[in-house]
């Protein structure tokens, strides 16, 4: 059987010990702060933090260039040379990376792009999803792997809130209104991704340790989540109490398997620091 290589990008944050085990090979995006450009990954997610402290700016991110994805995938090919392969894609509705790939993808064949329409943790949850069905099923053909995988992309549910909306209204995406109200009335909003977009779903009140349970709750109440597996992804910065408390839930809710994500660079310089988030593949439970 022909060797079937998965990629994706940083914008995954799928944990680096993961990527090694499974063979799943990830090409970075990109931060720029101060001028420089920093592969996602290179960058320690506290300089970004101590940066805004510093400056009251946020760094600006960028996708991963068709010339990047060229490289990976040759790459691989010079490695593996009759290989096949599942490139599984941040969500083109939010980013150029995907069209990148697309672009790149021209000069070879045996190669199937695949647009998760997700990120951080509900592009990871596709991912593992593969990486699961690969081990599983080692003789799948590559039509029948992507097709699964194209099945289960709009299955996967992400759903965070920020640790405050002080990176939201820096980067743009909260007016200076709404951010003084939601600051003095201790609201964060809920994000999800809808169609591969980033909305605002749902507000909550009050402090982050209520805050979470409540977007736990509510995550569990809105979408059939398969208790085999379930994603946390949180930034640096959030509390460990809440990080117990959240593994409390996930057991009492009958999960089987809990993987915490550390969210990177490219992630927090959106979110911010102290920042939540769950992601899963909705199933039969």
């Amino acid at each position: 059987m022909r060797k079937i290589i998965l990629t994706t990008e940083s914008g995954a944050d799928l944990p680096k010990d993961l990527a090694a085990k499974h063979g799943v090979q990830v090409v970075p995006m990109h931060v720029v702060m101060d001028g420089k450009d920093y592969l996602d990954g290179s960058l320690p997610v506290q300089e970004i933090y101590n940066f805004y402290e510093r400056t009251r700016k946020i760094p600006s991110t960028t996708s991963t260039n068709s010339h990047e994805y060229y490289e990976l995938f040759k790459r691989i090919r010079e490695q593996y040379p009759d290989s096949i392969i599942v490139h599984i894609g941040y969500t083109s509705k939010a980013s150029s990376s995907f069209q990148n790939a697309v672009i790149a993808s021209e000069d070879f064949g045996d190669l199937f792009l695949i647009d998760a329409l997700n990120v951080t943790g509900g592009l990871a949850a596709v991912v593992m999803y593969a990486v699961n069905l690969l081990e599983q099923q080692p003789d799948i053909s590559p039509t029948d792997l992507v097709e699964k995988i194209e099945a289960i992309v709009p299955k996967s549910r992400l759903a965070f809130v920020p640790g405050s909306l002080e990176f939201l209204k820096a980067g743009g995406r909260v007016s200076n209104m709404a951010y003084l109200g939601g600051a003095l009335l201790r609201i964060k909003p809920r994000i999800e991704l809808k169609d591969g977009h980033l909305v605002s779903t749902k507000k909550y009140r009050g402090k982050m340790d209520k805050v979470t349970e409540k977007l736990f709750r509510d995550y569990l109440n809105d979408y059939d989540i398969d208790r085999e597996q379930l994603y946390f992804q949180y930034s640096i910065g959030l509390d460990e109490d809440i990080k117990r408390r959240m593994d409390e839930l996930a057991k009492a809710n009958g999960f089987k398997n809990v993987t915490w994500i550390e969210v990177g660079s490219m992630i927090s310089t959106h979110a911010g620091p102290g920042g939540f988030g769950i992601a899963g593949l909705e199933g039969n439970n």
